[in-house]
């Protein structure tokens, strides 16, 4: 009997030690306000002058001299990360995940906000990275690439109110190739020239003028940016190199202007640029493969092609839906997506959640096109080595791992900052951990503020709502540091393609109640 009391005893604390962590996984999560972080976030990173309306207080205007140098105006577009510089891929990649998630859920971040408040939040982030690169598309075979030096940047902690360090810009023309980087814009561009049209047509047109340059430009003068611009190789060198990005680019101009040049060029450079023969289980800033493979399985489910291009698009189909079976753990020997005993998909410790991320979206537009596809497909399912996947295994996926991201983790961490009850507080970012300049406006030189502001023990002075940390190692483990970088470090690419997911979300709980 003292025994059975005791362990009675001992479940009723151990229950009560966990009632706090059960209470939070059985809270419903909140995707309106998980939307409306992830839209404050963009203006976090804004470069440039600041607009009235900017939301985001404690930032100020930076940058305003960007290009001067140069001879051009290089003011505005988004700083990538905790860092002060301006790099042209991540920043075109944002833009167009930005772009691919209002064309999907309009109707979803429409009714999420009164009066359509989020639907012109999402304009305006986008506009805000579509604005520069129209200035940084100075002419027809130029492209301005970067704007800041990465080491000299690295080797300051400063507000970007306050930069001291380089400002140099880059460029890539048709003696120093970038295709890469070019095809990126112009997807970008032609992705954001769709969602503009119904509110802005002479903009969309603009986009689209610019987007059609940049792949002519990127498919005449062929080359790897960063072997063309030495300084970005040690952040963001292209390492699956061009291929994916001038595909990329083709289908999305096929979906914006439905000119079948663009689609013949997906078909006749499918193989020589690797789209129908690179199977691969990530989808990132850098490698496209899967983005653009599920692009063209959308051509084969609507039938927008020719007969003879049917074979070549069964082929993207079948290595999109690599990806995904990877994604769901059915792939079988061919591979699948290491997963945390948490559940997090795992590809690799550095900014782990972008893979995450970017997994969600793509399973739940992948889901909706296996959905649409009622004539083709009427089962609605992918065919796995491991058995068939449904599209509800999808959006169950992506749900899942948005959950994760939220807080429903082994941690009961939400790996969004200003999220939830407890989320990261010392984030890897320069404006963030620094006093505000609008507080204080004293200067901050690049000593001053590793002394006085980066080696601080306590919270950042400034929540940088919205944004997506790098997030836990493979075993669910997360140091809370500003030194973490791997963990801590925010990038504008890991929130973009939630911005769409997260209303999708909020619409479909919404719609499940009002049942």
């Amino acid at each position: 009997m003292p025994r059975l009391v005791s362990m009675i005893a001992s479940l009723t604390v151990l229950t009560l030690l966990l009632l706090p962590f059960m209470a939070a996984a059985a809270a419903e999560l909140d995707y309106k306000k998980a939307l409306h972080s992830s839209l404050l976030y963009f203006e976090a990173q804004r470069s440039g002058h600041l607009p009235y309306n900017q939301r985001v207080h404690w930032r100020g205007h930076s940058g305003l001299a960007d290009g001067l140098q140069q001879g051009v105006d290089l003011v505005g577009g988004y700083y990538d990360a905790g860092d002060n510089v301006k790099f042209g891929l991540p920043m075109a990649f944002t833009v167009t995940m930005l772009s691919w998630s209002a064309m999907e859920f309009a109707d979803d971040i429409a009714s999420a906000g009164a009066d359509g408040e989020e639907w012109r939040h999402v304009l305006e982030a986008i506009k805000w990275g579509t604005d520069y690169f129209i200035k940084a598309h100075t002419a027809p075979d130029e492209l301005w690439a970067e704007v800041g030096d990465g080491d000299t940047d690295h080797y300051c902690w400063q507000r970007p109110e306050d930069m001291t360090t380089s400002r140099q810009a880059y460029k890539v023309d048709r003696d120093n190739p970038g295709s890469d980087l070019v095809g990126e814009t112009a997807a970008a561009l032609a992705a954001a020239s769709m969602v503009f049209r119904r509110t802005n047509r002479h903009y969309a047109q603009v986009l689209l003028h610019h987007a059609r340059q940049l792949f002519e430009f990127g498919d005449t003068h062929r080359g790897k940016y960063d072997s063309s611009i030495a300084e970005v190789e040690s952040y963001y060198a292209s390492v699956s190199g061009y291929g994916d990005e001038m595909l990329w680019a083709a289908l999305w101009l096929h979906r914006a202007t439905g000119q079948a040049r663009y689609l013949d060029y997906a078909v006749e450079k499918a193989e020589e640029f690797g789209g129908t023969t690179w199977a691969i289980d990530e989808f990132s800033w850098d490698v496209k493969y899967a983005g653009l493979q599920i692009l063209a399985a959308k051509v084969l489910m609507e039938g927008n092609h020719r007969p003879e291009q049917k074979a070549t698009l069964e082929t993207y189909k079948s290595k999109a839906e690599h990806y995904l079976c990877a994604c769901l753990g059915k792939n079988g020997e061919a591979g699948n997506v290491n997963r945390t005993a948490g559940g997090m998909l795992f590809v690799r410790q550095w900014n782990n959640m972008q893979y995450v991320t970017n997994a969600a979206f793509l399973s739940t537009v992948y889901s909706r096109y296996l959905t649409a596809d009622q004539n083709q497909n009427q089962n609605q399912m992918m065919r796995c080595p491991d058995g068939p996947a449904r599209a509800e295994e999808l959006r169950g996926l992506a749900k899942a791992q948005t959950d994760y991201v939220l807080g429903d983790n082994p941690a009961g961490v939400s790996y969004m900052v200003g999220y939830g009850r407890r989320f990261p507080r010392r984030v890897h970012h320069r404006g963030a951990s620094i006093v505000s300049h609008r507080g204080d406006a004293r200067f901050i030189g690049c000593v001053q503020g590793y002394d006085g502001w980066f080696r601080r023990k306590g919270a950042n002075p400034n929540v940088v709502v919205g944004a997506i940390v790098g997030g836990p190692d493979g075993r669910d483990r997360f140091r809370d540091s500003r030194d973490n970088y791997m963990q801590t470090e925010a990038c504008t690419y890991n929130t973009a393609p939630m911005v769409g997911l997260f209303a999708h979300l909020h619409s479909q709980t919404a719609g499940s109640r009002r049942k």
